[in-house]
């Protein structure tokens, strides 16, 4: 869900859904620039409109209607807001719930399989108050964020101590440890059931995979699946400035795609990069990509270059991409720059408004710092052993066309 000091923002710029429909596309992603998860703001766009134009201005009043007429609403917004907003008896899982049912219930298969999430929603609906759950909801998620923690949980405090079946495993292993240790066997047998233990005819879906480990106690879950390692990008950008009429120069600024990742944010000319690591290739393509945007033809040799990967480059790292980009950048002289000054893909804006577009956190990554920094376009600056790796700041592609 969206947090306090976001919809804060957002209730301020726009009061009423109907005023957030009226706004555009572009407004919204410039407000969001910078917050991440940028498809939240378009889904948010799309609702308001939805509920505005389609649905009268008023709001779905339960769960399923949430879930079926809105865009982008899940099942645990859906949760949320029927519970919280709407009084429905509906229970919600996010992390922390996740966190919390699992170790009441010493739940250990993997926690992001089908049959556990559905496990967790059925227990979800089962243990919601049905007289407030919207603050039973609420007080089950804050549970998980400050006592059930991830790697320090207060059990001593938790007021479901005595309902826990991972705390009750963690209390009769460490009396069976003690015993073994003072030489007395114990052969009660144990009132607790392993999970692993309530069926003999099919395999447990909801059964750890791995054995319990005495160490972690209720830490052992949830579980999850090892994450797999990002998958490496590399981005050519091209930061292309032109003197602007005002005398501040402008750079140029190109829409990405309305689908995909960072759809609709505005960016420097840039393309993706699969071949090899050569200047003069590198070169070659963002030049032929910069004058097919202008519609102009470069020489490759008036792009000087910024930074490489092994020393200045810039590193962003979505959840799931390690991206680099390669940068370099132009000056468009006189005659090479077109007569167009924006369109729906294309604007040139100067440093300020560059600022406060609608650009990605990529491009705005410590764009406050390092204000004086110099571009050199000499080749001797791409390796400097003195100051080792380092990654660029928006600032650090500023310079001003006197300079090349």
């Amino acid at each position: 869900m969206i947090s306090k000091s976001i919809s804060n923002v957002i209730f301020q710029r726009w009061p009423t859904v109907q005023d957030l429909a009226a706004a555009s596309l572009e407004e919204v992603n410039k407000m969001w620039a910078g917050l991440g998860y940028y498809s939240r703001g378009k889904r948010l766009h799309e609702g308001a409109q939805k509920v505005v134009t389609e649905l009268k201005g008023q709001m779905p009043r339960t769960v399923e209607g949430l879930l079926k007429q809105l865009p982008g609403v899940g099942r645990y917004t859906a949760g949320a807001i029927g519970s919280i907003a709407l009084g429905e008896v509906s229970g919600v899982v996010d992390g922390n719930v996740i966190r919390v049912l699992c170790r009441l219930r010493a739940i250990g298969a993997d926690s992001t399989s089908p049959a556990v999430t559905e496990a967790l929603w059925s227990l979800a609906n089962t243990v919601v108050d049905p007289e407030r759950p919207g603050e039973f909801n609420q007080a089950m998620m804050e549970l998980g964020a400050q006592v059930c923690t991830p790697k320090a949980a207060l059990c001593a405090q938790c007021p479901l101590q005595t309902h826990c079946h991972s705390y009750r495993k963690v209390n009769i292993k460490q009396e069976a440890n003690s015993k073994k240790l003072l030489g007395k066997v114990d052969k009660t047998p144990s009132t607790l059931v392993d999970i692993e233990e309530c069926t003999t005819t099919a395999p447990c879906t909801l059964c750890p995979a791995e054995p319990w480990l005495d160490d972690l106690g209720v830490h052992n879950f949830p579980r999850k699946p090892a994450k797999k390692a990002p998958r490496i990008e590399h981005t050519l950008t091209c930061v292309a400035l032109r003197p602007g009429e005002g005398g501040e120069d402008e750079y140029l600024l190109t829409r990405r795609p309305n689908k995909g990742l960072l759809a609709g944010m505005w960016e420097f000319p840039s393309m993706l990069w699969e071949g090899e690591n050569s200047e003069t290739k590198q070169r070659g393509a963002l030049c032929a990509e910069v004058g097919r945007i202008l519609g102009v033809k470069f020489n490759r040799d008036l792009l000087h270059y910024v930074g490489e990967v092994s020393a200045t480059s810039v590193v962003h790292i979505f959840s799931h991409i390690h991206q680099t980009y390669i940068v370099y950048h132009v000056c468009v002289k006189e005659g090479h720059a077109t007569t167009e000054t924006q369109s729906e893909n294309l604007q040139w804006l100067t440093r300020p408004a560059l600022l406060e577009a609608a650009v990605s956190t990529g491009m705005k990554k410590d764009g406050k710092r390092k204000k004086n920094r110099k571009l050199s376009t000499s080749k001797k600056s791409k390796l400097n052993k003195a100051n080792g790796p380092r990654q660029l700041s928006l600032n650090a592609f500023f310079k001003t066309t006197e300079e090349t």
